[in-house]
C-alpha cells in the first residue's frame, strides 16, 4: 500500500488528505483523514500583482508549512499530488496560467515545491485531478465528465478511464466557453464566459448587478430559498449557463456521465430545473434522455483521492 498526500486548492482556501492507495489487488483508495487550512491564494495575488513572485513565496510557503503538519503524523507518505486551479502543461506540468489566481503564468508548482520538502510532487488541473477521483468511486463507469463549481467553473474529462488534459493542458475548461458574447470580462480575458454566471462569483455578479448588494453565493441562496426573486433568478441565471456549455460539450465528446462538483453545487436544487429544461433545449435530439447528470456524493474528496492517484500513478507507476 502507498501513503500519499492529495491536495485541493482552492481560491480561499486548501485541503489536505492522506490518502492509502490500493495495491494490485484492486483494493479501493481510502482516505485516512483530512484537514483544511486557511489560506487566501487569490488575495496573494491580487495584493502582489506587480510583484507576483512574492505572491508565488507565499502560495509556496503556505502548501510547504501544511504538508510539514500533515508529514508530522504521517512520516511514510511518498509523494504528493496536487490539484490546482489553472492550466497546466501536460509535458512540463508548469502552470501556465490561472484566472483566478491573477499573475501566475509559467510558474512550476511541482519542481519548486519539491525543492522545498524534499518530495516528488505531481501537479494536475484540479477538475481533471477531481473526476478522477470520481472514477474511483464510480465503480464500472469509464469514461465522465466532471464540472467543479466553485469560485470559477472547471472541468475534467475522463475517456476509457484515463484522464484527458489534452496537448496543452486546456483540455475540458468548459468555464471559458463564451455562452453570453461580448458579455462580461473574464480573468481568461475573453468576455461572456460561461464561469462568470454560473459560479459563485458569477451569481454574486448577477445579484449585485439587479440590487446593488454585495453577497456571497451562500446568503444568496439562503434569499432564493426564502423567496427573494431576485436571488432565484441568479440561479436561474447559472443553471442555464451551466447547461447551456455542457450542451456543446456533449455534442463533441457524446459521455453519458456527468458529475457536478464544488461548493457551488450545494444550491443545485435552486438551479436543477433550469439546468434541465435548457439542456435537453441544446442538446442534438439524439441525447436527449441519455445523459445521466448527478451532483457528486465525495464532495472535497473527489479531488484530494484523484490529485493522491495522479500522483501515485505518475511517480510510483
Amino acid at each position: 500500500m502507498a501513503l500519499l498526500i492529495g491536495i485541493d486548492v482552492g481560491g480561499t482556501n486548501l485541503r489536505l488528505g492522506v490518502v492509502e492507495c490500493g495495491d494490485a489487488t484492486g483494493a479501493p483508495p481510502q482516505l485516512l483523514e483530512e484537514m483544511r487550512f486557511q489560506a487566501d491564494f487569490s488575495g496573494f495575488c491580487k495584493s502582489h500583482q506587480q510583484a507576483p513572485e512574492q505572491a508565488w513565496r507565499k502560495i509556496l510557503g503556505t502548501i510547504a508549512d501544511a504538508i510539514d503538519t500533515v508529514r508530522a503524523s504521517y512520516p511514510a507518505v511518498a509523494a504528493v499530488g496536487i490539484g490546482f486551479p489553472g492550466f497546466i502543461d501536460p509535458h512540463t506540468q508548469k502552470i501556465s496560467l490561472s484566472p483566478n489566481l491573477p499573475g501566475l503564468s509559467d510558474v512550476d508548482l511541482s519542481q519548486d515545491l519539491s525543492a522545498l520538502i524534499a518530495m516528488p510532487v505531481i501537479t494536475e488541473n484540479d477538475a481533471l485531478a477531481a473526476a478522477y477521483g470520481e472514477l474511483a468511486a464510480a465503480g464500472t463507469v469509464g469514461s465522465l465528465v466532471y464540472l467543479g463549481l466553485g469560485t470559477g467553473v472547471g472541468g475534467g474529462l475522463i475517456l476509457n478511464r484515463q484522464p484527458f488534459a489534452g496537448q496543452h493542458g486546456v483540455a475540458m475548461e468548459i468555464g471559458h466557453l463564451i455562452v453570453a458574447p461580448g458579455g462580461r470580462l473574464c480573468g481568461c480575458g475573453n468576455y461572456g464566459c460561461m464561469e462568470q454566471y454560473a459560479s459563485a462569483s458569477g451569481v454574486a455578479i448577477t445579484y449585485e448587478a439587479s440590487t446593488g448588494s454585495s453577497c456571497s453565493a451562500a446568503e444568496i441562496a439562503a434569499r432564493a430559498e426564502s423567496g427573494d426573486p431576485r436571488a432565484q433568478a441568479a440561479y436561474t441565471l447559472a443553471g442555464e449557463s451551466l447547461a447551456q456549455a455542457l450542451a456543446h460539450i456533449l455534442k463533441v465528446i457524446d459521455v453519458t456521465d456527468v458529475v457536478i462538483g464544488g461548493g457551488m453545487s450545494a444550491g443545485w436544487q435552486l438551479m436543477r430545473q433550469a439546468f434541465e429544461q435548457r439542456l435537453d433545449q441544446d442538446l442534438i435530439p439524439v441525447l436527449r434522455g441519455k445523459v445521466n447528470v448527478r451532483i457528486s456524493a465525495m464532495g472535497d474528496q473527489a479531488g484530494i483521492i484523484g490529485a493522491a492517484l495522479l500522483a501515485r500513478q505518475k511517480t510510483c507507476g
